[in-house]
């Protein structure tokens, strides 16, 4: 029996299976995909994966003024949903909470730091290309701070 070879998009990530790579590397490659794409655009990236309590913030990057909290998400080639719309009523009330207290806890203290904003990114891997589509501001709330 012939093996299939892996994507290039996923060379460096291992997986548990070497036929298709797993939920994690897909997600950790779309994370780092979406971490050079902010670099690009000049933003300097602060920490992945970041834990807020039972709470996580996928990336938070930051340039001049502003720090982004970014939720990361993928979706392959038979799914349902496109990524953006797979983020559910209670993931953003999550991430609106995330926001909140790392705003009360540390970003607010940080020199120079005015305003937290929530973006998306919608990273798409799918027939050996990478697509990045980003919105900012996706998600908004009410706290005291613009976010």
């Amino acid at each position: 029996m012939r093996r299939a070879r892996p994507s290039p998009h996923f060379a460096g990530v291992t997986a548990r299976v070497g036929l298709k790579p797993s939920r994690t590397a897909i997600g950790e490659r779309a994370e780092s995909i979406c971490g050079d794409y902010l670099f690009a655009r000049g933003f300097t990236v602060l920490s992945y994966n970041t834990r807020v309590g039972h709470l996580e913030v996928d990336i938070i990057a930051r340039r001049g003024p502003l720090v982004v909290l970014v939720e990361v998400r993928t979706r392959g080639a038979g799914a349902f949903q496109k990524p953006l719309a797979s983020i559910s009523v209670p993931k953003r009330l999550r991430l609106l909470r995330a926001a909140d207290r790392l705003w009360r806890r540390e970003i607010s203290r940080m020199p120079g730091v005015e305003r937290i904003r929530i973006d998306v990114a919608a990273v798409d891997m799918r027939a050996g290309r990478v697509g990045v589509e980003y919105i900012e501001g996706a998600i908004a709330g009410g706290f005291g701070q613009r976010l």
